[in-house]
């Protein structure tokens, strides 16, 4: 379905793919965010020859697949009056791809072959690694999770169902029947993800540790955790820097991460506690069995939930390596976006009593960074889950 965000994406694709000789164009994103769908509204929208192909099988694929699809759709457009267009989906799980690619790609452009190239892939890590040999022959469309705006449009939620079940279409009719709505969630898109897009793609030494990192980042999202304290909570043993890897590789598959502390040095970013992040709240749920009713009536859960909404809904907007906190002592403000060379400190707050006491002491120490309060001494919770960067930041 065609909703106002998603909208946009769209109309983007299909004017570069209308270009007489347009680069390959990449949606990257996590599973079950509609990059599959976006890909066939846009061959429908064009109406040109067009070829669709996926590479998602539980067996990874080899160069020689790549090479048989290619020639195939290479065929299609040499008898055809307008371009062709073939579709890769889940590229990341043929072997070797970015080579091959790369290699078609240059024969295409001395062939002048009217072949246009559209890859999708269920992990931007995997997917950025990958086009690092493809400078200068791409461009990426960025798939995130659905947004507020986009669940309330489909679905009629309210930002309140939309914290609890977050951004996840595909589950939005089960959220009557709360065990299996979580069952789907843990089923058919966490499982799928660790097992298909993490562990079968990625170098992953201690699976089992991985597995129960991501378990603590859901029951924890929101909280600042050391790093020895993780160590100290997972049964599998690991180290701080073995962490820090797993946290960065299960945020390039669009699950969890760990947000660094807003400072001056990037060094003491990195060497610092992260804070505990889900990219999709849904997760939370899922992961520890909380009920909407539960979850609601209870304050502490409440106001831990929708800072992670908040929290998820900012690094959609801007990335996960501009979305900090800080924290001196016992003062503490939950996020500090990097927007450029601005910062902004964002606070989010559940009760009217909540001290801002955080961001004056943050103020006091960088003077430059900027407030922003969401909740009952600021913006609404459903303003700001509904607003974009621009409307947010002022760029």
């Amino acid at each position: 379905m065609n909703t106002p965000y998603r909208r946009p994406v769209l109309a983007t694709l299909v004017a570069r793919l209308r270009e007489r000789r347009a680069r390959i164009q990449v949606l990257a994103g996590p599973r079950q965010v509609g990059k599959t769908t976006l890909a066939r509204q846009a061959l429908a929208e064009l109406g040109v020859p067009a070829s669709y192909v996926s590479a998602d099988d539980p067996a990874l694929r080899g160069a020689g697949w790549l090479d048989a699809q290619w020639e195939a759709a290479r065929a299609q457009a040499r008898g055809a009056s307008r371009p062709t267009v073939l579709v890769v989906d889940e590229v990341q799980k043929v072997v070797g791809w970015p080579e091959t690619v790369k290699r078609l790609w240059d024969e295409d452009t001395r062939h002048d072959v009217p072949l246009h190239v559209v890859l999708l892939g269920s992990s931007p890590l995997l997917l950025r690694t990958g086009l690092a040999d493809l400078a200068g022959r791409f461009e990426i469309l960025p798939i995130w999770h659905w947004s507020f705006t986009e669940m309330a449009d489909a679905f009629g939620w309210d930002a309140e169902r939309y914290v609890h079940f977050g951004g996840y279409p595909g589950g939005a009719a089960l959220i009557e029947d709360e065990d299996r709505w979580a069952a789907y969630v843990r089923d058919t898109l966490i499982e799928t993800t660790l097992a298909r897009d993490v562990l079968l793609l990625t170098r992953v030494d201690k699976p089992a540790l991985l597995r129960q990192l991501f378990g603590l980042a859901c029951a924890y999202s929101g909280q600042i955790v050391a790093y020895q304290k993780l160590v100290a909570q997972l049964q599998d043993a690991g180290n701080a820097t073995t962490i820090a890897h797993y946290l960065d590789v299960l945020a390039g598959a669009g699950l969890v991460g760990g947000l660094q502390k807003y400072s001056g040095s990037r060094v003491r970013q990195r060497a610092s506690s992260p804070k505990l992040q889900v990219l999709n709240t849904a997760l939370i749920a899922a992961t520890t069995g909380s009920t909407f009713t539960g979850t609601r009536a209870d304050p502490v859960a409440w106001g831990r939930a929708v800072e992670s909404a908040i929290g998820a809904h900012l690094v959609a907007l801007l990335g996960v390596d501009n979305v900090l906190y800080w924290r001196e002592r016992d003062a503490e403000v939950d996020y500090v976006v990097r927007v450029g060379r601005d910062a902004v400190a964002v606070e989010v707050t559940t009760s009217a009593r909540k001290s801002t006491a955080g961001l004056d002491a943050l103020r006091a120490a960088h003077a430059r960074v900027r407030p922003l309060i969401v909740g009952a001494q600021g913006m609404t919770l459903e303003d700001v889950l509904r607003s974009d960067r621009r409307a947010l930041f002022g760029r």
